[in-house]
């Protein structure tokens, strides 16, 4: 039988080794594993963070195998970004790509009754053709989910292809029951073995037995009486695949798999099990504070925890394979996951590009496609942001078929960026499509929203239509009264969240929805809102310590369980005579309290609004609902803290009714010409960066216009490079004044190119 050995403990770790040692560095740092060399640096603001070859080293004894011709494989969970796997200095295995699992055949390598030394080579550098190029996040190098050793007998379910466990299955319901599609992948059997199906039901009762013979290990199995899988009642059955030789069983391999059935359509939105179910829910992150992404399952499963008290139904799992342990948390919690690959931001025209996304495919197809939990392969994330051609449209119709052929019964999908024209040919590829829209942030307004979501539905009425990412940066030190876009403050992020949830809720015909993101996470590329190296649009910090005034929203509109919470606690000190006090909950009704004297109650529909002049000195503040209450101290002053505002946030605000006067040839009414040889909007920021004049206005355009810092080489840019001007300030929308992009395009036809 299989034997699987942890290896996490006790490696030497090197960042400056340079080749491969011969025996075991005692020299080198001791590590444990999950690692990442990125823990501290991949967020801490400082700038960038290190990218570069690093090595991990430990020895192991051979396992012993009891019978002749067994197997000895090297299981590698997770390398970021690329890995060489070396056995006794000669190498194993190589792997491109930086979050599914891989194995290495070590077998012939390895010294029986010696140790063995085994080196793991991991790079997060850039690298031609693997994807992820740029995006939005943090690439943390290292082993950051482990390693195991694998012993099998000569004759075992296949560990070679593409990081499969050897078996698939595939229930479906029918009629009272269900029928299971069995299928495993028996390697180096003969005639004398047979695979032994057996199918368990949640309270460990056989529910099924099938036997089939080794060259032909495909068959049905129906379960009378089966449960389905569903959100509130996620039901779990172990199937369990035994490679059989007479009375003996050489290897064994079990997988959990729920019964359940999904549509969407494009009135309805999506059907789960036969019920209509509006997807509402959050996109994660696997990074945490200091640890990088290498996450325990301990990690995992309090993230899900915590998802699952918000009362989201649904997870997308961005942009890359996540953990088997998350995948596992999702199955056993009820969520309905979107799983996709990094192709995201900046489409890479190589053909040996276009084979690591094949690759990356079929990895997370085949290592995940046991989970019930996962109703949606994504294709890509904003690969537009760099224009559209005829290759990047046959590319996604590619990727589509690859993922019908390996696995009919899910859907595709796609997460636009926000500027992909409605009549795009990247359009209907995928069966089902969503937007990543960010109105109220980083362009237009929040009440732009419902109506854009109308017309593209009635524009589109055969698309069934999602929002993929939605949301804005939320940091819990700014505060005020009067809360406005790209002020960071926790009260306009909680606005913006009020108002989103009620568009979303208003319309459950959209197949699904989710915040961007549940948790702040690691972009060492940025630099916005006085908080460096993280994106802050997180419901929850990214230390999991404290959920912002946003988490609440939704918990008020998607938990069963009665809540009510008291915004603004963190806006304890307060200078106005009166103040507004804001209540989530899920109740009928609020009762407002103020140092124990009743000073309202309030009917209203998940958000209540109450105005309360406050008491000089500390007032205690009480929102009663029945039998869920909570409560805050504020204190009256007479001047609030400096800390509550961000220093820049007023200077913006100025900045650009200012610039154009300042620089004293303000013209509104320019005129839209595109006059050849001289640059204009309708050039990409890498044009235009080849003039330090073009780019000294542009770059303050982008800065007034959405407060991001576009500098060559640094931060952001390689991710908005391609994008033209105009279609960054078309991203801006109404956040700019009327002659605002006619000032910038006049400004920039003046300038000879390069």
């Amino acid at each position: 039988m299989r034997e699987i050995i942890n290896l996490n403990k006790d490696w030497c770790f090197s960042r400056k080794s340079g080749s491969l040692p011969k025996v075991l560095p005692e020299n080198w740092e001791r590590i444990d594993l999950p690692h990442t060399w990125n823990a501290v640096d991949g967020h801490d603001g400082k700038g960038g963070y290190e990218r570069g070859t690093c090595y991990y080293a430990k020895n192991f004894p051979t396992p012993k195998q009891p019978l002749e011709g067994g197997r000895v494989y090297v299981e590698i969970p997770a390398a970021g970004q690329q890995a060489e796997v070396y056995v006794n200095g000669k190498k194993a295995a190589s792997h491109e790509g930086g979050y599914s699992l891989f194995r290495a055949d070590v077998t012939s390598l390895c010294r029986e009754g010696e140790e063995n030394l085994l080196v793991i080579v991991c790079s997060n550098e850039e690298k031609e053709g693997v994807y992820p190029q740029s995006a939005d996040f943090t690439f943390y190098g290292g082993l950051y989910r482990g390693v195991n050793l694998i012993s099998v007998p000569k004759a075992h379910f296949d560990l070679d292809y593409y990081g499969g466990c050897g078996l698939w299955v595939t229930p479906k319901p029918e009629g009272s029951g269900a029928v299971f599609q069995l299928e495993s992948f028996p390697v180096d059997a003969d005639e004398n073995f047979t695979v032994m199906y057996s199918i368990k039901d949640g309270n460990g009762r056989e529910a099924a037995y099938a036997v089939r013979p080794f060259k032909d290990t495909g068959t049905q199995v129906y379960v009378p009486g089966a449960v389905l899988w569903d959100i509130d009642n996620p039901y779990l059955y172990t199937v369990t695949a035994t490679l059989q030789r007479r009375n003996e069983a050489y290897d064994e391999v079990s997988v959990r798999v729920g019964v359940r059935s999904f549509s969407c359509e494009p009135k309805k939105g999506f059907i789960l099990n036969g019920r209509e179910t509006p997807l509402r829910g959050v996109s994660r992150h696997q990074d945490k504070l200091y640890k990088g992404n290498a996450l325990t399952k301990e990690d995992h499963y309090e993230d899900a925890a915590l998802i699952k008290e918000l009362g989201a139904n649904t997870i997308r799992l961005a942009h890359y394979q996540h953990s088997q342990d998350f995948y596992d948390a999702c199955d056993e919690m009820g969520f309905v996951v979107w799983a996709e690959i990094p192709f995201i931001s900046v489409f890479q025209k190589s053909p040996k590009a276009h084979e690591n996304c094949i690759s990356q495919m079929k990895e997370l197809i085949i290592q995940n496609y046991n989970h019930p939990s996962i109703c949606f392969w994504g294709i890509s994330n904003e690969i537009l942001i760099g224009g559209i051609s005829d290759k990047l449209v046959e590319n996604h119709k590619e990727l589509h078929a690859l993922c019908k052929e390996l696995d009919p019964a899910r859907l595709t999908a796609i997460a636009h960026v926000s500027m992909t024209p409605l009549n795009s040919p990247i359009h209907k590829i995928t069966d089902v499509e969503s937007y990543n829209h960010y109105f109220g942030w980083y362009g237009g307004k929040m009440e732009d929203n419902g109506p854009w979501l109308d017309h593209f539905h009635e524009e589109h009425p055969d698309i069934c239509l999602g929002v993929s990412e939605y949301g804005c940066e939320g940091i819990i030190t700014y505060h005020g009264e009067n809360p406005a876009c790209k002020d960071y403050s926790e009260e306009y992020q909680a606005l913006y969240h009020e108002h989103m949830a009620k568009v979303l809720h208003e319309r459950p015909w959209i197949w699904s929805s989710y915040v961007w993101n549940m948790f702040d996470f690691g972009c060492a590329a940025r630099d916005e809102g006085g908080v460096a190296g993280r994106n802050n649009k997180g419901l929850v910090t990214m230390d999991r310590k404290t959920k912002k005034d946003s988490y609440y929203i939704y918990q008020a509109y998607w938990s069963k369980k009665p809540m009510v919470h008291l915004c603004g606690k963190r806006y304890s000190l307060r200078s106005k005579k009166t103040t507004e006090i804001r209540v989530y909950s899920n109740q009928p009704s609020v009762a407002l309290y103020l140092n124990g004297t009743l000073l309202e109650e309030k009917k209203a529909d998940k958000v209540f609004v109450f105005t309360v002049a406050l008491k000089e000195g500390r007032n205690m503040i009480v929102a009663d609902a029945g039998k869920k209450k909570d409560s805050m101290t504020l204190e009256k002053v007479d001047k609030e803290p400096s800390i509550y505002v961000l220093p820049e946030v007023n200077e913006r605000a100025e900045g650009v009714a200012n610039w154009f006067k300042l620089s004293g040839d303000l013209d509104l009414n320019a005129p839209m010409e595109f006059p050849e040889g001289k640059y204009s909007i309708k050039d990409s920021m890498e044009e235009i960066a080849k003039s330090p004049d073009a780019l000294a206005i542009a770059a303050e355009a982008a800065r007034l216009s959405m407060n991001m810092k576009l500098i060559p080489g640094e931060g952001m840019w390689d991710m908005m490079k391609n994008m033209s001007l105009e279609g960054m300030l078309l991203m801006a929308g109404s956040m700019v004044p009327e002659g605002f992009v006619q000032s910038v395009n006049g400004k920039l036809i003046k300038i000879e190119k390069v």
